[in-house]
């Protein structure tokens, strides 16, 4: 059983059988790929060159999430991947003075995660909850469940005028495998159905001929990931720090709010136990690594969370073997173009779920916390940050070479941390 407060079948120093063991790691390796590949797909098209690396990416997730379960001691298991808050500065910055900039950029991205790691030591944490109280963490995982809702719709197709008969059949097929077995599954099976709904999706899919495998047939056995080494690749390009680092400051919030919902998943505060301080080290290393390679920023899934939270599986020993797995197929380019070649409507109707059950967990902290909307307070707090994180408001800076960009969950989470902080508690007669 579980040593934590709650309903898990597995808690987070509980190791599960071989064979299980594999099937659930391979489980969080098929939730995190999809995003995890499409950064570099994004910057790289965007930018008209190959910025970003795939495999290297995928190396710099599984190295990062070891580096991160180091930190935390094996007591938060949590999946890093590729960043997507760092898109639009990465692009800039390449614009700016090219991928050196990029690179070393991100590099101290890195090491600003450990310097405030360190200041977080010395100073305690006390402070995190009057910052954050229940009434701004529980609309900031609603937002950034919601806001990748449109993900998920465009996957499938639905927000095309014409919808091609063939993603409907995929989608709700993998929809409710999944969701059948989530509820009623048994054995194992409970404890997979991701994996099983992806693979029963991409079954139909190629049987309906939307899987094209010509990757998968010309990939060769072996391929070494194309890393890009500062000082031997490189030479340190500062042009772009201005462009990029002030973005660590946004994704700190995003750091604290996926603590939290995780912690509200597996029944213990996680910015207590490991500590904040110690989760910010880790995603700084990691993130430092994966620059220091050539990769994107990493960052906290929300999709492995939701795997751990429809799973009741919170081990650390499956979140390892993930990132083993995924660091093999950074090497294997038959396995990787066998997932890269997953139709997007077989994600997209898994991502209905796992970006919906994101959000249900910001709901669920709002009622745990029993907080009070006949308060008028909270009532401005947290409309203002849906309004905001959903609405698509964005609030630029540009000066010269300065270009910070703050929107969603990351604007909507520091207007209502001000607002929260500034309004004077309601009066009454």
């Amino acid at each position: 059983m579980s040593e934590e407060n709650s309903n898990m079948l597995l808690g987070v120093r509980d190791k599960p059988p071989a064979l299980n063991w594999v099937l659930l790691a391979i489980q969080h390796v098929c939730a995190m790929f999809g995003a995890t590949i499409l950064v570099p797909i994004v910057v790289n098209t965007t930018a008209g060159a190959d910025v970003l690396s795939i495999p290297v990416a995928l190396v710099s997730s599984g190295l990062g999430t070891l580096i991160y379960l180091i930190c935390t001691r094996g007591r938060s298991p949590v999946y890093l991947g590729s960043s997507f808050a760092f898109i639009a500065p990465m692009i800039a910055g390449y614009a700016i003075a090219g991928k050196a900039s990029v690179f070393t950029a991100l590099m101290i991205v890195g090491l600003v995660y450990v310097v405030i790691s360190l200041i977080i030591r010395i100073s305690g944490k006390a402070w995190i909850n009057r910052l954050l109280p229940p009434v701004i963490v529980g609309p900031m995982i609603m937002v950034i469940g919601l806001s990748l809702a449109p993900t998920a719709i465009s996957e499938i197709g639905l927000d095309l005028d014409i919808i091609p008969w063939q993603n409907l059949i995929v989608a709700l097929i993998a929809f409710l495998t999944t969701a059948f077995l989530a509820v009623r599954g048994k054995g194992i099976l409970r404890v997979i159905p991701f994996l099983v709904g992806i693979i029963v999706g991409y079954i139909v899919a190629a049987l309906l001929g939307m899987v094209d495998f010509t990757g998968v047939m010309t990939a060769q056995v072996i391929a070494v990931p194309e890393f890009y080494l500062p000082f031997m690749h490189y030479d340190l390009n500062f042009a772009a720090i201005l462009t990029i680092v002030p973005i660590a400051l946004v994704t700190m919030v995003e750091h604290i709010g996926d603590h939290k919902v995780l912690s509200e998943i597996i029944g213990r505060d996680l910015i207590e136990d490991p500590g904040l301080d110690r989760t910010l080290l880790g995603d700084g290393l990691a993130t430092f690594l994966a620059a220091f390679l050539g990769g994107p920023a990493n960052t906290t899934y929300g999709e492995n969370t939701s795997v751990v939270g429809m799973t009741r599986v919170a081990s650390v020993y499956v979140i390892g073997l993930a990132a083993i797995i995924a660091i093999i197929f950074a090497f294997s380019g038959h396995l990787t173009a066998l997932l890269t070649a997953i139709p997007a409507p077989v994600l997209g109707g898994i991502s209905v779920l796992l970006y919906g059950f994101i959000c249900v967990n910001g709901l669920k902290i709002l009622i745990h916390n029993q907080v009070d909307f006949n308060n008028t307070k909270n009532v401005v707090v947290a409309a203002t940050m849906l309004v905001l994180g959903l609405g698509g408001a964005t609030l630029s800076v540009a000066s010269g070479d300065l270009s910070i960009a703050i929107s969603g969950m990351s604007l909507a989470a520091i207007v209502g941390i001000i607002l929260n902080l500034c309004i004077p508690e309601e009066k009454h007669e």
